[in-house]
């Protein structure tokens, strides 16, 4: 299939050219045709599929059918988590409809109000908004939706795991009624299901992979290590020159400062993304990172959504995440449009709950890779059998606001071991062995798993299209 068979217009075909692409991927496949019917949907795929494309392609043509050119309300309203996202959306609206005369414009906080201002007043066709500083510029009576055609919902999930979402519902609150609507969530947990089944009429439902799976070309392993060796075994897997571009993951932002700090001292070329980061400093770390100045990249879950950057062949979480469904998001940053990856996790003792969490929601155990140089013992592992109390994650990953609804007893006990995977020099080369090395924590049920990590450099990917500034 490709992109002529979707009945898109030609100077929206000759964008997509431009980029290098010609097959769909299946979220876009299985949208376009019903958003250019003017059907709400509701999509379900995972990150990096290409969910970006999958609605700002007929969007645009949608709305250059009706007129462009001109200047006046705002047609196209699309709501995201983050200031990395929306500035990235806004771009892909931008590059794919660069042949069409449509106007559209990007507003977030952390910066000055007044250019955002300023571009309202000339006029716009596509807003892309976070939905804190949407609220501020509606309070002050500074944006009219009385043109409103389209809402798109993007990341509907990690809104929710924000603290977004009431903001969100008293943005659509203050929307027309008689609209499209489109929702796209990675993840769809009982909060956000509710959310769409309000504001969709009548929707397609599109879902492309099973909820919370994650890319089958992504090879997963962990590793059982003390909390104090952490840093050190981060800086042995970074020294392997297959990990070509990472990406690590800490819990706080605080966290992801130390990292790249430790990092930095050890000579290993390493920048932290997160919310208490100037935009200036987002924006050229993520630069950095885009160009390979940077190998490493030290952020945490929120400054992350929306990282759309090209031969990712590492994910490291150096703190496994406390909401187990971040976990899916995590990993989806290596891996895209048909390329393979590697995501690796750094479990203490205090983390295998939220291990069994992971595990339980993505319905595989995750190998264990127990020869490497920071081995815990099955001692250490035995001591600490819980992860206690799960805090609740905020803003951009420390304690506050939560996921509603997460009850602190809603845990089991961690199960006793898991089957180890065979390594070299504590990296995923080998297959599966049948026993683990002394020190590490018993055999327990032996749930699916991959036959092999087949070596850390990922292999080549499939030419698919994904847009380089979107998901």
């Amino acid at each position: 299939m490709h992109f002529e068979n979707l009945n898109l217009i030609d100077p929206l075909l000759r964008a997509v050219r431009s980029e290098g692409y010609t097959h769909p991927t299946p979220i876009q496949l299985q949208s376009i045709p019903h958003i250019l019917a003017g059907k709400d949907l509701l999509g379900c795929a995972q990150t990096g599929t290409g969910k970006t494309a999958a609605f700002a392609l007929p969007l645009l043509q949608r709305l250059a059918a009706a007129g462009v050119g001109r200047t006046g309300p705002i047609r196209v309203l699309v709501l995201s988590p983050t200031r990395e996202l929306a500035t990235q959306i806004c771009d892909s609206f931008a590059t794919y409809g660069k042949h069409l005369g449509l106007t559209q414009t990007v507003i977030f906080g952390g910066v000055g109000q007044e250019p955002q201002v300023r571009a309202l007043r000339r006029g716009v066709d596509i807003l892309v908004a976070t939905p804190g500083r949407l609220l501020d510029l509606m309070s002050q009576r500074l944006i009219s939706f009385t043109g409103l055609e389209t809402l798109v919902l993007d990341e509907a999930d990690r809104m929710l795991d924000m603290g977004f979402i009431h903001d969100v519902r008293r943005i659509i609150n203050s929307l027309p009624k008689k609209r499209q609507t489109l929702f796209f969530s990675a993840t769809m947990p009982p909060d956000i299901a509710r959310l769409a089944s309000d504001i969709l009429n009548d929707p397609v439902r599109v879902e492309v992979t099973p909820t919370a799976s994650t890319v089958e070309k992504i090879d997963q392993a962990v590793y059982f290590v003390s909390k104090n060796d952490k840093r050190a075994l981060l800086e042995h897997l970074l020294r392997d020159n297959a990990v070509t571009r990472a990406l690590v993951f800490t819990r706080t932002k605080h966290g992801a400062n130390r990292v790249a700090e430790q990092l930095t001292r050890a000579l290993i070329r390493a920048e932290a993304i997160h919310g208490n980061k100037a935009q200036g400093a987002r924006e050229r770390a993520l630069a950095n990172f885009k160009s390979g100045a940077t190998r490493v990249l030290v952020a945490t879950d929120i400054a992350a959504r929306g990282i759309d950057v090209e031969g990712i062949s590492h994910v490291i979480n150096f703190d496994l995440p406390n909401i187990s469904e971040s976990y899916v998001h995590r990993i989806g940053r290596t891996g895209r449009a048909g390329a393979s990856g590697i995501a690796l996790s750094l479990c203490d003792s205090g983390e295998r709950t939220f291990l069994e969490d992971v595990q339980r929601l993505i319905r595989m155990q995750i190998p264990v890779i127990a020869d490497h140089p920071f081995p815990m013992s099955a001692q250490a592992m035995a001591s600490q059998p819980f992860a206690g109390a799960r805090p609740r994650q905020d803003r951009d990953g420390g304690a506050g606001q939560g996921r509603a609804g997460r009850r602190q007893d809603d845990r089991r006990p961690p199960s006793q071991g898991f089957r180890s995977l065979a390594s070299n020099g504590g990296h995923p080369r080998g297959g599966l062995s049948s026993a683990a090395p002394s020190g590490a924590a018993p055999r327990g049920t032996d749930l699916p798993t991959r036959p092999s990590l087949g070596g850390l450099k990922p292999a080549g990917a499939r030419r698919s299209f994904r847009p380089r500034t979107s998901r």
